[in-house]
């Protein structure tokens, strides 16, 4: 950063991008600045990079456009009527910012705010892929000691998988599958094992799947091995236009479905199975709600997701990790992070 500028990563078009000189953000009434220390690159970042991404055919988001919501880092300024004590503490921030006036809001679900900004993806907020970000003060978690900035930066997806575990409802006894071993479905398979519930995970590739027994996950199928065994709970993390029809047919009757992964196209369940077999469905947008219960599982250990991260790249590199490059040297996990401080 010199002269009041800073590094950061500018999608400007579909597969137009780099790294650009900007403006660095300045802390106004309410708001706090953070020097960044660990972004995660996730699938809402790569729809951005190839333009499929929907808010951007639905006026919620244009190009030139800075991508970045699964941040960590250290406060470094803030605004008026910001409480001073935030200075140089380490946290993490919610990616949902509601107007905080709306009846959503008053009612406790500024994640569904329809005017809401999202960090990195809606309304014009500025992400997180660069030196510093600004943010609303009354957005941020503190990060405790045993939390560093690679868990910090694993707090956005957690609260996600969290309240998917959560609104799966299982626990000692109960028998759940993940469908889809990616970040999100490894990091709900990880709060279900915790929860005490006998984890299951469905996959395509070898890799993943291998992947996953690597983190103790015994139970690892393709749909051509998955036995006929009663799951107590399904969790759709995948982005397969067909599975959240499957996931109802695989569920027990009175059990739970839970869908957190976005497929590209348009999918269907059968209403009539899902009435008939007196099974709840949840659907879950946001870790917002989870974001704190997420830090405590990081803190106490009860969960521990820094396997998934297989390697960290600079600015330079997020170009060719959206266009779905592999780091030279990356380990087996499906997450990458940047840190901005590297050259």
């Amino acid at each position: 950063m010199n002269d009041g500028t800073m590094r950061a990563f500018v999608l400007t078009g579909p597969g137009k991008a780099g790294v650009e000189e900007v403006p660095a953000p300045v802390a106004v009434p309410g708001e706090v600045v953070v020097d960044v220390e660990r972004i995660g690159v996730c699938g809402t970042d790569v729809e951005f990079f190839t333009g499929e991404m929907a808010y951007l055919h639905q006026g919620h988001a244009s190009y030139p456009t800075r991508i970045g919501h699964e941040w960590a880092g250290t406060v470094s300024a803030v605004g008026d009527g910001v409480d001073p004590s935030w200075l140089g503490r380490r946290v993490t921030g919610d990616t949902m910012l509601g107007d905080r006036t709306c009846r959503r809001c008053r009612r406790g679900h500024q994640h569904v705010c329809e005017q809401r900004q999202e960090v990195g993806i809606r309304g014009g907020r500025p992400g997180a892929l660069a030196e510093q970000i600004a943010v609303p003060a009354w957005s941020l978690h503190a990060l405790p000691d045993p939390v560093d900035a690679v868990l910090g930066a694993l707090v956005e997806p957690g609260g996600n998988a969290l309240r998917a575990a959560q609104a799966a409802g299982a626990g000692p006894g109960d028998r759940a599958l993940v469908l889809g071993p990616g970040t999100i479905g490894l990091l709900v398979a990880l709060f279900l094992r915790a929860a005490g519930a006998e984890v299951h995970l469905l996959g395509r590739s070898d890799e993943s799947l291998a992947f996953a027994r690597g983190l103790g996950f015994r139970h690892t199928w393709t749909a051509d091995t998955l036995p006929d065994t009663p799951f107590d709970a399904v969790v759709d993390a995948s982005n397969a236009a067909h599975l959240p029809a499957l996931a109802l047919d695989l569920v027990e009757p009175a059990g739970r479905v839970v869908y957190i992964g976005l497929a590209g196209s348009r999918s269907t369940i059968d209403t009539r199975t899902l009435a008939l077999k007196d099974v709840t469905a949840v659907g879950v947008l946001s870790g917002s709600p989870g974001l704190d219960a997420t830090i405590g599982a990081y803190a106490a250990g009860t969960v521990d997701p820094r396997p998934l991260v297989a390697a960290t790249v600079g600015l330079e590199q997020v170009a060719a990790v959206l266009a779905g490059e592999r780091p030279e040297g990356a380990a087996g996990g499906p997450k990458i992070h940047v840190d901005p401080r590297l050259p």
